[in-house]
């Protein structure tokens, strides 16, 4: 039997064993499925309540949901005590359930007379989608955040006690709110406002507990409760969608497609798709429906028709000739479709209904009430059995259901008698007790009449709330806006500020200065270095690179040793201008090595953010007035040289004699 992904996890089967539901001890068999392997055990209540809740089945099947509850109430405290992801699921039906042997059989399921194999009966019944899920709550959930302790006196004086707790709860509330944002789950948000906070805030949520990306906790001053809302009753919900039986067209190629017609001639639904394969489009036509009647519009049928047709056991039908466009443009005049492949589809299904349509006519006018025509049809059309021997098989199924339901009666015990006593005149004060409620019905009415007015009331002022919060919303992200594009502005004009200088450096190239007069004049670039430091010189060189013979500038060219003029040296520049002196070792580095060293302000220096430039013959010039320094500094040096080694050679020589 397959399973639906959606009942991928464990399903229990759950079925009085002994005792009553009413009785303080009954028993129960429990089936544990998980689509391959059946665990079997006989457990008391209360195990099978804490295997629930340790375990959390996706789904607690059974024949009867009254079997784990002894009234209404007890049904939907058993309910609203079952995990988030649990449900209770009745396999016989709703309000009115069938037998349990007439649904298994009528599903394939086996099924035996003992509580474990009724159990069984239920698990795998539940694992193939078939029941009605039992709910007494809504999806809408309320998420509570109130004060985790009283208001009384603290440590703290009174007033600023108060003020911390309620603090905390508007702090804790924001933080819910935010989370369920986060989530993109829809709320409405009802709070208290109390000295210095919130005494509360109540989150009603559109969504069930699962889903919901909060916990119930309590820490220190505050709490989070999280409760399901409850219905006004007892709701049942199918499991699985009903699957009618039909009329399937298809036309397959490149592009598949799908058409599926009611037995009343009626268009449900049309696909088509060219990725699908075989697979995918069986499991959409199982998804809408149970096929009678498999059609194509051409003839022969195709294999890939013929496959689909046999796949579902239902009967085939292809046109004596290929149908023309025009008559399927004809038949498919007042539906609509994508594209051609879809007509073509949608014209099969429809002309193999109009070949059937007196035969379904038939049938169902001898069929009775209490049986279904679509499973009668699919029998008479598909397997070609006569509606008289499909009538009588389902009419002895009937019979033999009715009497594997019966169970032997057994001898009631003292207690089950005194309970049985009990019960009856349980009943007659529930009796009495109605007609006292029916004195305040009218009460009632207009309590609920008021409460709709006021619940009108806060539903507008719920609208008018999160249109303030969406108004907010918008005017925060507005600001954002603004900020954003004032920054982009200042960017742009600190880009304008670039351009405006690098034109300048344009012109200084192209015009050689605008205070010169002469036509033009050669330039020479200058590379600035920060500071006269092994660091710095690195930075520069690495940025745009030093080589020989390039003009170097140090804004500060203090505090340079003797290696790093060496290093300076080793570039062999140009010209070096400075800002500030050079320390004496350095200046006896550069001097030694020929390097020209001139003061920054000898030459006219223009800069552009890392580039600047200068006049070539202001470069010139302070080459030539270091050179004439220099000159004069080596004969100063040799003259002090020669006073040196006279001095030297007086002092050697030997004193005449007396």
């Amino acid at each position: 039997m397959n399973r639906t992904a959606a009942l991928d996890a464990v399903v229990f089967g759950v079925d009085i064993q002994s005792g009553d539901v009413r009785g303080d001890a009954p028993s129960y068999a429990l089936v544990v499925f998980d689509g391959e392997s059946i665990e079997r055990d006989v457990v008391s209540r209360r195990k099978l309540r804490r295997r629930i809740e340790g375990e959390e089945p996706a789904i607690v099947a059974t024949d009867n949901m009254y079997e784990l509850a002894a009234d209404k109430d007890a049904l939907i405290h058993f309910l609203g005590s079952l995990p988030d992801a649990t449900k209770l699921v009745q396999v016989t039906g709703d309000e009115r359930p069938e037998p349990l042997s007439r649904v298994a059989k009528r599903h394939g399921v086996p099924y035996g007379k003992d509580p474990m194999e009724e159990a069984e009966a239920a698990a795998r019944l539940a694992a193939a989608n078939v029941g009605q899920e039992v709910s007494a709550f809504t999806d809408t959930t309320e998420v509570k955040v109130s004060r985790g302790r009283s208001t009384g006196k603290g440590g703290w004086s009174e007033d600023r006690y108060t003020r911390r707790i309620h603090g905390a709860v508007k702090k804790r509330a924001r933080e819910v709110g935010s989370e369920l944002d986060a989530a993109g789950l829809a709320y409405d948000r009802d709070a208290t406002e109390k000295y210095g906070g919130f005494s509360n805030a109540v989150f009603e949520v559109s969504a069930r507990p699962q889903d919901i990306p909060v916990s119930a906790s309590r820490s220190g001053d505050t709490r989070v409760e999280i409760e399901r809302q409850r219905r006004d009753g007892i709701e049942f919900r199918p499991l699985a969608k009903r699957r009618d039986h039909v009329v399937v067209g298809v036309d397959p190629g490149t592009t598949t497609a799908v058409a599926i017609v009611s037995l009343d001639g009626t268009v449900l639904d049309v696909y088509s798709s060219r990725t699908d394969d075989a697979a995918a489009t069986t499991e959409w036509i199982i998804e809408r429906g149970r096929p009678v009647v498999v059609a194509a519009d051409v003839t022969p049928m195709p294999e890939t028709v013929e496959k689909l047709r046999r796949s579902f056991s239902a009967a085939g039908w292809k046109p004596n000739r290929d149908l023309p466009v025009d008559e399927k443009k004809h038949r498919t005049r007042e539906e609509s479709y994508d594209n051609d492949h879809e007509r073509d589809a949608m014209a099969a299904a429809l002309y193999a209904f109009d070949n059937h349509a007196d035969q379904f006519d038939r049938i169902a006018s001898k069929v009775p009430p209490q049986f279904d025509v679509g499973t009668v049809v699919d029998r008479v059309v598909a397997g070609e059995e006569s509606v008289e021997a499909v009538l009588r098989d389902l009419d002895d199924d009937e019979g033999d259901e009715e009497d594997t339901t019966a169970h032997e009666p057994r001898e009631l015990t003292d207690d089950e008698k005194e309970i049985k006593r009990l019960r009856a005149r349980i009943d007659r004060l529930e009796s009495h007790v109605d007609d006292l409620k029916d004195t305040i019905q009218q009460k009632d009415e207009r309590i609920a009449e008021k409460e709709s007015q006021l619940e009108k009331a806060r539903s507008e002022g719920r609208r008018e709330v999160r249109k303030d919060r969406e108004v907010t919303r918008l005017q925060r992200r507005n600001e954002a806006l603004e900020r954003n594009v004032e920054e982009e502005q200042e960017k742009r004009e600190a880009l304008a500020d670039k351009l405006e200088r690098l034109k300048e450096l344009w012109k200084l190239d192209h015009s050689n200065f605008a205070d010169v007069s002469e036509k033009r004049e050669g330039l020479t670039p200058v590379k600035v270095v920060e500071q006269f430091t092994r660091d710095a010189i690195d930075d520069a060189d690495e940025r745009f690179g030093l080589v020989e013979d390039d003009v170097i500038m140090f804004r500060d060219a203090s505090g340079a040793g003797r290696s790093t003029a060496q290093q300076l040296a080793d570039i062999d520049p140009m010209l070096v201008l400075r800002n500030g002196n050079l320390s004496d070792a350095a200046d006896e580095v550069l001097f030694d090595r020929d390097v020209p060293v001139a003061p920054a302000d000898l030459v006219t220096v223009q800069e552009v953010d890392e580039l600047a430039v200068t006049r070539e013959r202001e470069v010139e010039a302070a080459i030539e007035d270091w050179e004439e320094r220099a000159e004069d500094r080596r004969k100063e040096r040799n003259a002090e040289m020669v006073d040196q080694i006279i001095s030297e050679h007086r002092a050697d020589r030997p004193t005449s004699e007396n």
